[in-house]
């Protein structure tokens, strides 16, 4: 396995990361009354994909050595961010309408989707290398 699909996963993520700090931050902030989820918990969990998508670009742009290293951090981040939100979720859960519920339970099954085929991705890199 190359390199170079290693640097594409970070491409992957740090789009991904942006898709969520934009929705998270903007979309869901403007209808907060449909979704039910408090602009400042949304806020507060838009900038951390803004550091994240920070993160993988720098990782596609600088990083030579040591990718696997850095993808397997990233993924590990990815679920603890999924932990957050479900904390977060549980927290507000009085507040969040079924749309709400909708959006955290889609955004975490896609986002702990990613950090799983990184974690394989780095498995495979590593048995091959």
């Amino acid at each position: 396995m190359k390199d170079s699909l290693l640097k594409k996963i970070f491409l992957i993520d740090g789009f991904g990361a942006i898709l969520s700090a934009v929705l998270l931050g903007l979309v869901l902030t403007k209808l907060e009354t449909y979704f039910g989820i408090p602009k400042p918990t949304l806020y507060f969990l838009a900038t951390l994909p803004c550091f994240f998508a920070i993160y993988d670009f720098y990782c596609y742009f600088k990083i030579n050595s040591s990718l696997d290293k850095f993808l397997k951090a990233i993924a590990i981040i990815n679920l603890l961010y999924c932990c957050l939100s479900i904390a977060l979720a549980i927290y507000h859960s009085n507040l969040i309408t079924t749309l709400g519920w909708l959006y955290i339970i889609l955004e975490i099954i896609i986002v702990t989707t990613i950090a799983f085929v990184e974690l394989r991705v780095v498995k495979n890199y590593r048995q091959k290398k």
